[in-house]
């Protein structure tokens, strides 16, 4: 099973061990495009500031992270997986995972990035700012950047086994799987029961929760139909049309009665 997952917005600070090694980044296939992207962005924020934080639509605020990007080169690394904080990740609580579902979690979920294309939990990186939705002078929009390294990396790496694709679609727009790839891949959507409108805020601590459930089951569902009935034996409440024909995603409504 593969997971997808969007970063967050918010990071915790870079550590103070080695710097990023962008060679020992899972996915080499994306060595030469992660250059190109990170290249660019230190360039850009070494320059004009006010341009930078235009370009990454950063507030006033947020000032502070044009120049944490000027050091990624020479910053410390920590896994992403305590690099990434925010609403999903706290629900999904990698640190308090047991000895096994930690190693699940590290063979399973990849999250998607605007600097780096995708990146294991396990792979050490320092604390960025840089969406997908980004356009970068020289390379402009980065989710077309990505789509053709990611269309050689990413099939390999979901394996033979279910895609189960939990991120936003500015990060979908990077990879998009196709054919035999996209009939065992499955969205999902969570939806308020009572109206059944999708929820936006508790979406993410509902696909944090259900990433942890699966992880601390130890589920490796082989496909879609699989999934709907794992998360339907983990206490989920789960709809599903399967698609009318073969090489088409699946979308699961997983639905929440109490928003939280």
């Amino acid at each position: 099973m593969l997971v997808l997952l969007p970063p967050s917005e918010g990071k915790a600070p870079s550590g103070r061990g080695a710097s990023l090694k962008l060679e020992s980044l899972s996915l080499p296939g994306l060595t030469e495009a992660r250059e190109a992207v990170l290249s660019e962005l230190v360039e850009l924020c070494r320059g004009d500031e006010d341009k930078a934080r235009d370009v990454l639509g950063l507030s006033e605020g947020l000032r502070g992270e044009v120049a944490k990007n000027v050091d990624l080169p020479t910053a410390g690394a920590r896994p992403a997986g305590e690099i990434y904080t925010g609403v999903l990740y706290d629900a999904l609580d990698l640190a308090s995972l047991d000895a096994a579902a930690k190693r699940r979690a590290t063979r399973s979920l990849l999250v998607f990035s605007g600097l780096w294309g995708a990146v294991r939990v396990n792979d050490r990186i320092p604390s960025y700012r840089c969406s997908m939705g980004v356009k970068l002078p020289g390379l402009g929009a980065l989710g077309a950047h990505w789509r053709a390294p990611m269309a050689d990396a990413l099939p390999e790496a979901a394996g033979d086994g279910l895609v189960l694709d939990l991120r936003s679609s500015a990060y979908a727009a990077a990879w998009k799987p196709k054919g035999e790839v996209a009939g065992r891949t499955a969205s999902v959507r969570v939806l308020h029961a009572p109206t059944r409108k999708v929820v936006s805020h508790f979406n993410k601590a509902t696909k944090g929760r259900i990433v942890r459930s699966l992880l601390t089951a130890g589920a490796v569902p082989a496909g879609p139909a699989e999934l709907v009935e794992a998360l339907r034996d983990l206490g989920y409440e789960v709809e599903v049309a399967a698609p009318a024909k073969g090489g088409k995603a699946w979308t699961l409504d997983v639905l929440v009665t109490e928003i939280h």
